[in-house]
């Protein structure tokens, strides 16, 4: 018997899960599947051995491995598992994104072996990619295929406090139907190497240049950020809300931080990161009674930047000194957290933000997913999720992220599923009160969409756990 591997589907976006599966097998014999992937010039791999069911198959959305790198049954197991060979790379993807990740995958069964590849895509045909340097902004415009002004809604995407351009995510959103222009405020081409310091006012050009560029569709600008950027994404919505549709912050902070690993050496870690008319916003470390870095600097490896946040945390009043006015924001917000998170508390920052939009009876929907055991790492499906622990790509301190493979790797696919489902809903939110203010007249209408909207969009919270899904 000739063993046969098939992996459906063979070529497709990164986000779609794929079916790999042994026939031609006697029942009850082990099958060892091995998983390549070339990331930017670095292998990684992973492996795990199965036993072929009584009708002679190995079907990974259906058999759990009986040893191997990862537990239970999980389709995309061999590729969240993979970690790299012979090398501390932590970069999933190629450069540019827009090349495509190659798996090859091997069966193994009694001496024979069957082979078979599948392709991921950041993005789609037709995506198109342009770099923006304009009114000194720094960043990367991707488009769906076809795009024409106001075809598509948009999202402003900033990354955290590795800075540069994060132009895998703003990829996929293109491919799923957004112009995505992801900005880049520090450690990029012509921008400073860190972030103390960052003037607001950057942001806001860079939201009312995606507005002139691209005439979204119902003038829908979303603006998505991670860590330091979902920070920064929470602190935008509330300082400019009439320039944000809705806000997706992941693993976010509540309150202003200061500069932390990506200050400037010459300013320090407890220099300020955010600046509003030339001034600095107060930030947690600010004359603060109980703050220490030494959990964090002194802690046992691997240290987590976690435990030195929550010391801030313990000054009441430096906290409502710094305290991110999200009651100020004028649309939905989405929270997307961890229970581990090595880098700050992020479970504990999104409740702090959803207790207050709860408080204020905030007129816009309102969704939290917190990922019982994962971490600060939350990206998208279906990539690998091993290398916990990193050096600072400022700063060079060695730390964790947090959490554990199985459950990064279930917060990396349910958030990106949820996160599509939050951007469709108030997508349609705003179309749906554009054209009701439309209908209304010019009396109406003159109140401008974003007050529209806020008596239009139903108040609601959701809170669950990844278990719950």
């Amino acid at each position: 018997m000739v063993p046969t591997l098939t992996i459906t589907p063979a070529d497709a976006l990164i986000d779609v899960p794929r079916q790999i599966r042994v026939e031609h097998v006697e029942p009850g014999q082990t099958v060892e599947i091995t998983a390549l992937t070339r990331r930017n010039g670095v292998l990684w791999q992973a492996q795990a051995a199965y036993t072929a069911g009584e009708d002679g198959v190995v079907d990974l959305t259906r058999d759990a491995p009986i040893s191997g790198d990862y537990t239970g049954v999980a389709p995309m197991g061999l590729v969240w598992s993979q970690a790299p060979v012979d090398s501390p790379s932590r970069e999933h993807f190629n450069h540019p994104v827009t090349d495509a990740l190659v798996t090859d995958v091997v069966a193994r069964v009694a001496g024979a072996q069957a082979q078979a590849t599948f392709t991921q895509r950041l993005a789609l045909d037709g995506v198109t990619r342009h770099d923006v340097r304009e009114e000194g902004l720094v960043g990367t415009l991707y488009l769906p295929a076809g795009s024409k002004p106001g075809s598509h809604p948009a999202v402003m995407i900033l990354n955290g406090s590795g800075g540069g351009i994060n132009e895998p995510r703003a990829a996929l959103y293109a491919s799923r139907g957004y112009a995505a222009f992801a900005l880049a405020y520090f450690k990029a081409p012509g921008l400073s190497d860190y972030i103390s310091n960052t003037p607001l006012e950057y942001f806001q050009t860079g939201l009312r240049w995606l507005r002139k560029k691209v005439q979204p569709k119902h003038d829908f600008v979303a603006i998505s950020g991670q860590s330091r950027g979902g920070e920064l994404v929470l602190l935008l919505g509330a300082t400019f809300p009439k320039e944000v549709s809705a806000v997706v912050a992941y693993v976010p902070g509540a309150v202003v931080h200061s500069g932390q690993n990506a200050c400037d050496p010459k300013i320090g870690r407890e220099g300020p990161t955010w600046l509003l008319g030339g001034k600095p916003i107060p930030h947690v470390w600010e004359n603060n009674r109980t703050a220490t870095w030494a959990p964090f600097d002194e802690g046992p490896s691997p240290h987590r930047h976690e435990k030195a946040i929550l010391t801030a945390l313990q000054d009441p009043d430096a906290v409502a000194r710094a305290r991110i006015r999200v009651e100020d924001i004028e649309g939905p917000v989405m929270l997307l957290s961890a229970t581990d998170d090595g880098s700050w508390p992020s479970s504990l920052y999104s409740k702090m933000v959803q207790d207050k939009l709860v408080d204020v009876k905030h007129p816009y929907p309102v969704e939290w997913l917190d990922y019982e055991n994962g971490g600060h790492s939350i990206l998208f499906p279906y990539v690998p999720t091993t290398q916990l622990v990193y050096a600072h790509p400022v700063s060079g301190k060695i730390s964790t992220s947090g959490g554990n493979p199985k459950d990064n790797a279930r917060a990396d696919q349910e958030s990106w599923e949820g996160v599509k489902k939050f951007l469709d809903a108030a997508v349609k939110a705003r179309a749906a009160s554009a054209a009701a203010s439309a209908s209304a007249g010019p009396a109406a209408s003159s109140t401008g969409a974003d007050s529209a909207s806020s008596q239009s969009a139903p108040a609601h919270s959701a809170s669950t756990s990844g278990d719950a899904g």
